[in-house]
């Protein structure tokens, strides 16, 4: 895989592909939400706006010059990076007291240099956003990234509008935790919908988890969510299928191979 300038990997699945299964949009999970993760996902940002944060935030807060080097980001979060950087420099202990501190500089970094993010749709996405927010789903985000830092990757790209709620990193480190919160506030919406209706309420909706990583499949797996895995981050098709999860696709134009879409979408795109 070829690294990006600076230093984060960038996807090229240039490998051997496995075969393509006939696929549409039938094939999806059926969930009353979706929850999408950001990098890799949704997008990939061709730019050093979020990177750049980590390594100032690093070095004027902790002393650490870092290149992010060997450390693991893909399918991590913000402050789970934090904490590997600070590992890795035997300076684990002085996470807590200072991680505020870091925190908020890396917000301010990336709200001062905001118009230098080049984020890129990853295939399909736009079309596949569209399909679910026509057919009335409940749509958020749940990441590893902060969270003022993931809207200003998805107001970048244009898909902020189809979003009602996210769950990102700044109070929980655990990808684990941000897919439960994410599909809590899912679910809550969701009830407060059926309310409005008079209709009565369903603690148990399915809430359907789409992601690139393994981390992504095993944090929807341990909160009993259906997973939808997309080859458009650095992890290959086989790497996502053999973790088993309900759906994987090489990416989203998989869905789209017979060109099923609703009439709902198809209203809501000449709106457009």
């Amino acid at each position: 895989m070829p690294a990006h300038r600076d230093g984060w990997v960038l996807p090229e699945n240039s490998g051997r592909q496995s075969e393509r299964k006939e696929l549409s949009l039938r094939d999806l999970p059926i969930a009353s939400a979706y929850l999408f993760d950001i990098d890799g996902t949704l997008l990939n940002s061709r730019d050093g706006v979020h990177y750049n944060s980590f390594r100032n935030a690093m070095m004027l807060v902790y002393g650490v010059d870092t290149k992010l080097d060997n450390i693991p980001v893909h399918g991590n979060t913000d402050v789970g990076i934090i904490r590997a950087i600070l590992e890795k420099a035997g300076r684990s202990h002085e996470l807590e007291a200072e991680l505020p501190r870091a925190l908020d500089m890396m917000r301010a970094e990336v709200e001062k240099n905001i118009a230098g993010i080049n984020a890129e749709l990853c295939p399909s996405i736009r079309e596949l956003i569209e399909e679910l927010h026509a057919q009335g789903k409940i749509l958020g985000v749940a990441s590893g990234n902060l969270e003022s830092i993931g809207w200003a990757k998805i107001t970048a790209v244009g898909l902020r509008p189809f979003f009602s709620l996210g769950s990102f990193s700044d109070t929980r480190e655990r990808r684990v935790d941000i897919f439960r919160h994410g599909i809590e506030q899912a679910r809550k919406l969701l009830n407060e919908k059926l309310a409005e209706k008079h209709e009565k309420a369903d603690p148990d909706a399915v809430v359907c988890v789409v992601g690139d990583t393994p981390s992504d499949i095993l944090a929807a797996r341990a909160n009993n969510a259906p997973v939808v895995a997309v080859a458009t981050g650095i992890y290959s098709y086989d790497d996502l299928l053999s973790h088993q999860p309900d759906l994987c696709l090489h990416c989203c134009t998989d869905l789209f191979a017979d060109n099923y879409v609703t009439l709902a979408s198809l209203l809501l795109r000449l709106r457009l």
